[in-house]
């Protein structure tokens, strides 16, 4: 299924030096189909955390937030070398607040990691205490559901809209 947010991650890939991806958007909107499938399709392998599913995985997050520290774990867990060819999905993001907190050290690295991070419900995580947002280090988009032109488009179909484009990433 081609989706808009395709465009957009082609794009965030061909940046040289890139900040992590964070990608926003309610529930069951696609971002992790969308990401999954992006990997497979650009990238020799994936990496991929699901914060909800593996609560464990938040220990990789418990000691430092070091970029090379938390890789050299990833790398340990998953039993893989990551190199330029390797993207790494952090999923639902919001259920862990350090990995959140250190994709401002992963934007701040020496190594240019193909991170993306997705998560629902990130504006409240936004207003934490506890630990800070990477206000600045990451490139922040939000996806919405299916609008009528990405249905259209499925359907290889051309519409024209009355209004201008809309600036939302489906």
């Amino acid at each position: 299924m081609k989706r808009k947010i395709d465009n957009v991650l082609k794009n965030w890939k061909k940046q040289k030096n890139k900040k992590p991806l964070l990608i926003q958007g309610a529930r069951q909107v696609g971002k992790t189909y969308s990401v999954k499938k992006f990997g497979v399709e650009n990238f020799g392998q994936t990496i991929y955390l699901n914060f909800e599913e593996n609560l464990r995985l938040k220990d990789l997050f418990k000691d430092r937030l070091n970029p090379e520290y938390i890789i050299s774990l990833i790398e340990i867990l998953f039993e893989t070398k990551i190199d330029d060819n390797t993207l790494i999905i952090f999923d639902e993001v919001q259920a862990c607040e350090r990995a959140l907190t250190s994709l401002k050290y992963f934007e701040e690295s020496k190594f240019n990691y193909n991170l993306i991070a997705t998560g629902s419900m990130l504006g409240i995580h936004v207003n934490r205490n506890e630990y800070s947002f990477p206000v600045g280090k990451v490139e922040m988009i939000t996806m919405y559901p299916l609008d009528l032109r990405n249905f259209f488009m499925l359907k290889g179909r051309r519409i024209s809209l009355m209004r201008s484009e809309s600036p939302m990433t489906n």
